[in-house]
């Protein structure tokens, strides 16, 4: 079937992106579900730091590739294989596949499928090969999804079903802003009741993980950005205190566990440095790979730290996208607030801008 999708070219074109169009709104050809897949209509999308760093080079990935990765749908076609989600359910898509077989899938969310990442690294499908076309030749799945398009072919194992009371805006960015920030907050950080959380970088997955820390009763809770507008969003939220970087080092303020969600050297560094002693600092961005953070390795040893990565919050989407759907049913989690700005298909090339400036909490493409 004809789909409009959007393309990303070539990476590392100059900004303003809006100017320079690294990526093209273009028709494709979508190819029929496979046994293990399904076809889903798109109706809302979130645009996320991962899409960018595809775009500025960050993430090396091959192309012409069909971003998104942050999607919700309706079900319209079903593989042969495929028996427990139905035509016209609504679904959440997660950009990490999971086969259940592999020795990550064993780790209940703490590393990576090893399939889902070699897929996704290659740009094809959880069981391989590819369902986008343009002009007979073939364009690439951005880690699975693909959802900045009409339409999306993508594995079972990529989709999440929630019911018809999740609107599709909160539905999508419960796929990676909430489960990323968020699940590291449930499942890499777990503070214990009184334990003080820092959140550093108030993005969509910052966000993401202040509510969550709000919504789970941790102690005092402090958002960090550099941005006044951001922390005036955190402290509408529940922040007990919202800082810019400076503020946390002047005044030395620590917290029991602090996350990471700018992808930035000195965003790790500052989350490192305000860690008290036996605490832990969770990192959940992606920076540049040649980026190089300084801490104290006596720090570490000394004060009894601990430091751990968190990919995807250290989640099972199938366990995880229920309890936070449920959560935002309570008014528990009010995920809607994350959404900063509304946008068309059409508008993709100044969304990057406004993520690669800062200025944006969490941009949703809506169909």
């Amino acid at each position: 079937m004809r789909i409009t999708g959007a393309v990303l070219e070539e990476i590392g074109r100059p900004r303003p992106y809006a100017a320079s169009t690294p990526i093209s709104v273009a028709e494709l050809e979508l190819g029929e579900p496979g046994p293990t897949e399904v076809r889903v209509r798109i109706e809302a999308a979130g645009v996320c730091h991962s899409d960018l760093s595809v775009v500025d080079g960050n993430r090396v990935r091959p192309l012409p590739m069909l971003l998104g990765h942050e999607a919700a749908g309706r079900v319209e076609a079903v593989g042969d294989d495929v028996f427990d989600v139905a035509v016209g359910q609504r679904v959440v898509m997660a950009f990490l596949p999971r086969c259940g077989e592999c020795a990550g899938c064993a780790t209940d969310g703490r590393l990576p499928c090893t399939a889902g990442s070699a897929a996704n690294n290659e740009g094809r499908l959880l069981h391989g090969g590819r369902r986008l076309e343009r002009d007979g030749e073939p364009v690439h799945h951005h880690l699975g999804v693909s959802g900045f398009a009409t339409h999306a072919v993508v594995d079972r194992a990529s989709l999440v079903p929630v019911d018809d009371d999740v609107p599709p805006e909160v539905a999508c960015v419960l796929g990676c802003a909430v489960l990323t920030g968020g699940g590291a907050l449930l499942n890499a950080v777990a503070p214990a009741e009184g334990e003080s959380v820092m959140v550093v970088g108030l993005g969509g997955v910052g966000v993401a993980a202040l509510l969550t820390a709000v919504a789970v009763g941790a102690g005092e809770v402090i958002a960090v950005d550099t941005l006044d507008d951001k922390l005036a969003l955190a402290r509408e939220l529940g922040a007990d205190r919202a800082l810019t970087p400076a503020e946390v080092a002047e005044q030395g303020v620590r917290a029991s566990h602090v996350i990471e969600c700018a992808g930035s050297a000195r965003a790790f560094e500052t989350a490192f440095g305000a860690t008290a002693p036996g605490g832990r600092t969770v990192t959940v961005g992606l920076p540049d790979p040649a980026a190089r953070a300084q801490l104290s390795p006596l720090t570490v040893t000394a004060e009894a730290r601990t430091v751990i990565g968190s990919y995807l919050g250290s989640a099972v989407p199938a366990r995880d996208i229920p309890t936070f759907a449920q959560w935002w049913r309570e008014g528990r989690l009010p995920v809607e607030r994350l959404i900063s700005r509304r946008i068309r298909l059409d508008e993709i090339n100044d969304a990057m801008d406004e993520l690669a400036d800062g200025r944006a909490v969490r941009q949703v493409i809506v169909f």
